[in-house]
């Protein structure tokens, strides 16, 4: 990817590396989802409390991690992010992970999501609507 609609910094926490020294494989997706979360907060301008108020909810429907190499403890690092409609009902979250200090992708993942309205999928034109007006 060459553009991305979203970028947000991190420090890798000593607490989040594995015995390994590496940061654990279950962590990457905290990231991600903190990325997605920020996007849509700070882009989309959506609140996810008041949106589960109103019965409207955005799940994570299905994830593809491509782990290219490992950040350790200290690593500054940026997660990229773009996003898209895919058929009817599915958004598609296409993130990026680079290492900071030599801009090295570390981490490549597809997120596939739906939204939901009191339980049931509905289109996700609040969101993608709104992504044509940026």
């Amino acid at each position: 990817m060459n553009e991305y609609l979203y970028e947000l910094e991190f420090k890798v926490r000593d607490y989040e590396c594995d015995i390994q020294g590496i940061v654990n494989n279950a962590v990457y997706q905290n990231y991600l989802e903190h990325t997605r979360h920020e996007f849509l907060k700070d882009v989309l301008k959506f609140d996810f409390a008041e949106l589960h108020q109103q019965g409207i909810d955005p799940v994570v429907y299905r994830v593809e991690i491509d782990y290219k190499y490992p950040l350790k403890s200290g690593d500054i690092f940026i997660s990229k992010l773009n996003m898209a409609q895919e058929g009817n009902l599915k958004m598609i979250f296409n993130q990026d992970i680079y290492r900071k200090t030599d801009d090295k992708l570390m981490l490549r993942a597809k997120i596939i999501a739906v939204v939901l309205k009191n339980g049931r999928p509905i289109k996700p034109d609040m969101f993608t609507n709104k992504l044509l007006n940026i």
